[in-house]
């Protein structure tokens, strides 16, 4: 689902109510303009506005500023970050290894804690990937 900013649901919310921004603005005893640039997001309502302005959209001043919410959670997010890390750290241990190998540089000690380190990254990846 796209992400609605305050600007469009004002402007939806405005809409339903079959009002004009010119209206609206009455109601508010502000100018039109501010509630074209409100929905244009090129402004936001002041926060002493936002009272009157959930009341005369008919809604809470919670549910107006949490409309811009989407439907994806922040854990999804969170989920895709670790994966894309646990798969670059398993990657990286895996490239030392085989460079510092290469060049003769790699000491065993550390190059089996370094693909350890790696294998445990891609065992969690894999293990928390959803089937």
């Amino acid at each position: 689902m796209e992400k609605k900013t305050l600007g469009t649901v004002i402007s939806t919310l405005r809409k339903e109510r079959n009002m004009t921004q010119k209206e609206l603005a009455a109601k508010l005893h502000i100018t039109d303009k501010a509630v074209s640039k409100w929905e244009r997001d090129l402004a936001c309502p002041d926060i002493n506005t936002l009272p009157l302005l959930a009341e005369q959209l008919g809604v809470s001043v919670d549910t107006l500023l949490s409309s811009g919410t989407t439907d994806r959670a922040p854990a999804e997010d969170i989920q895709k970050i670790a994966a894309v890390a646990l798969k670059a750290v398993a990657m990286g241990m895996g490239i030392a290894v085989t460079t510092l190998s290469a060049l003769g540089k790699l000491q065993i000690q550390t190059g089996i804690t370094m693909l350890g380190v790696g294998l445990a990254s891609l065992g969690l990846y894999l293990f928390s990937k959803p089937e």
